[in-house]
C-alpha cells in the first residue's frame, strides 16, 4: 500500500490535471475534423461525467498520430444525461457515420456508456471492442454523498450499472486500465472475464497522458481483428470453464472482412509491471 504522502500528491496531482484540461479542453480542443485521417482501426472517443471531447486530447493525439482515424461524439456534450441515453446518443453516431471494425476509447463513466453500447445497441457488431481507463464498472461507494443527480448514477445499487456488471457477453472484448489507488472509486474492481491492467500509479485524471498507459492504449487498438478475437474465444472458454456453464458473446457476428490495410504481426496482449 502506497504511503499517506504519496495518496496525498496522487491526489492534489489528479485535481490538478482536471482543471488545467477542463479549461484546455473547452477553450482549445482543436478541430475534431483535424483527428478524422488515418488508415487504421477507427477509433470512438467517450469521455468521462462533465467532460468536453477535448478533455481526452493527449489521448486522441497519441492515436491519430499512431495512423487511427479519431471521432468524437459532439452531441454528448458534457456528458451528464443517464448511461442508457448518452449510449442511445453514441450508437446512433456508428450508424450515421457508417462505422465499424471500431475500438472504442472510454474514460471513466464512457466506458459504462461503451459497454452498454456493446451490449444492447450493436447488433451489427460496429463495435471491435473496447479500452476503458478508470471506469466505475462496479460503481462507487463515493457516489450515494453526492449532491448531483448525475454523480449520484454512479452508485453501486443503480439499476444501469447493476444490469451492466452482470452482463457478461461482451467483457472479453474489454481491455480496463487502472491504477493502484483512485480518489473515486475506493474499490478498484476489475471487470470479469476482461483483461483488466493496473499500473503502478494513482489518479482517476491524470492516467489520460501517463506514457505507459497510452502505449497500452495504442497496442490494444491496433491489434490485428484475427488475434482479437483468438483472445476473446481463448476468454469465453476460459470463463465457461470458470463457470461450469456456457459463456458467449452474443452480439458476434460471422468474422468481419479484412480490411485494406496490410496485416501486421500479433502482438501479445500487453502487460505492465
Amino acid at each position: 500500500m502506497a504511503s499517506l504522502g504519496r495518496i496525498l500528491s496522487w491526489w492534489g496531482n489528479d485535481y490538478a490535471y482536471a482543471a488545467y484540461w477542463q479549461v484546455r479542453g473547452t477553450l482549445r480542443p482543436g478541430r475534431r475534423e483535424d483527428f478524422g485521417s488515418g488508415t487504421d482501426r477507427p477509433i470512438l472517443i467517450l469521455p468521462g461525467v462533465w467532460e468536453p471531447w477535448g478533455f481526452l486530447r493527449p489521448v486522441i493525439d497519441r492515436l491519430h498520430g499512431a495512423g487511427h482515424p479519431v471521432h468524437v461524439v459532439p452531441a454528448l456534450g458534457r456528458n451528464s444525461r443517464p448511461v442508457a441515453d448518452t449510449a442511445r446518443t453514441a450508437a446512433e453516431f456508428l450508424r450515421e457515420h457508417d462505422l465499424r471494425d471500431v475500438m472504442i476509447v472510454a474514460h471513466s463513466k464512457g466506458g459504462l456508456i461503451g459497454k452498454y453500447v456493446m451490449s444492447e445497441l450493436d447488433p451489427d457488431r460496429r463495435v471491435t471492442g473496447m479500452i476503458a481507463i478508470c471506469t466505475p464498472f462496479a460503481g462507487s461507494d463515493y457516489a450515494r454523498f453526492m449532491a448531483v443527480r448525475s454523480l449520484r448514477a454512479f452508485s453501486p445499487k443503480d439499476p444501469t450499472t447493476l444490469k451492466l456488471l452482470e452482463n457478461l457477453e461482451v467483457n472479453a472484448r474489454i481491455t480496463t486500465i487502472a491504477g493502484v489507488f483512485d480518489p473515486h472509486i475506493p474499490k478498484i474492481v476489475g471487470l470479469e472475464g476482461a483483461n483488466n491492467i493496473t499500473i503502478a500509479e494513482g489518479g482517476h485524471f491524470r492516467l489520460l497522458d501517463r506514457p505507459e498507459v497510452l502505449d497500452i492504449v495504442v497496442e490494444v487498438a491496433r491489434r490485428p481483428a484475427a488475434v482479437q478475437e483468438q483472445i476473446v474465444e481463448d476468454t469465453l472458454a476460459a470463463a465457461t470453464e470458470a463457470h461450469g456453464t456456457e459463456i458467449r458473446d452474443a452480439t458476434a457476428p460471422p468474422p468481419p472482412q479484412d480490411r485494406e490495410n496490410p496485416p501486421r504481426d500479433p502482438v501479445d496482449p500487453p502487460t505492465v509491471p
